[in-house]
């Protein structure tokens, strides 16, 4: 379980910042930026972000376990491969707070149960409304689906720009980055791993 709650604010007896806390801050570093949070165009700019970064990271107030805790057995024995390919995420890198835009790839092998197909969207979701790095969340996404619904094999795949390299230092636009994730079935056996990267690639 740890792979799934590692994100969440470590201290429980930290709590979270004021609204006013909040926007002071938008406004110390708008200052630091070298601009004046006074002037007219930034007056609603604190409350804005404050407001903005309520729902970037909303992740941080969602459980997985809550999204994915209905499945359902009725399958008429089905048990091949379920792949939903091509989820597209927003989320933030840890290291500098700038986005990472890409799309996930979440496979999974039943075991006499389904999931929703929306709610592996929306797990993607929530790992991705937090600050992450993309190795992270891969895995995060994956061990959270095996931990619950316990199939057969889960595998994950993450392809995604990192605004950390093309905006700032290297400033390589338009390169991705790609990672997966294997548990069970897909992680014993390559020709799975290979059926999988097929049916994502669409071949």
């Amino acid at each position: 379980m740890d792979a799934i709650v590692k994100n969440f604010p470590q201290n429980a007896d930290t709590e979270r910042p004021t609204q006013k806390e909040a926007e002071d801050a938008v406004r110390v570093l708008l200052r630091w930026a070298g601009d004046d949070p006074q002037r007219e165009g930034l007056l609603d700019t604190p409350s804005r972000v404050a407001k903005a970064y309520r729902e970037l990271f909303s992740g941080y107030d969602l459980n997985p376990e809550d999204v994915l805790g209905r499945t359902f057995e009725e399958v008429s024995g089905y048990d091949d491969m379920v792949l939903v390919r091509d989820i597209p995420f927003f989320s933030h890198c840890e290291h500098h707070m700038v986005p990472i835009i890409g799309k996930a790839h979440v496979a999974y092998l039943p075991n006499g149960r389904v999931l929703g197909l929306s709610k592996i969207a929306r797990v993607v979701d929530i790992f991705g409304r937090r600050l992450q790095t993309q190795e992270a969340m891969t895995a995060q996404i994956a061990n959270s689906i095996d931990d619950t619904l316990r199939p057969r094999g889960v595998a994950v795949m993450i392809e995604a720009e990192h605004m950390c390299m093309a905006m700032r230092g290297v400033q390589k636009q338009g390169s991705t980055t790609l990672t997966t994730t294997f548990t069970g079935a897909f992680k014993a056996d390559p020709a799975e791993q290979v059926r999988f990267m097929s049916m994502v690639r669409g071949r």
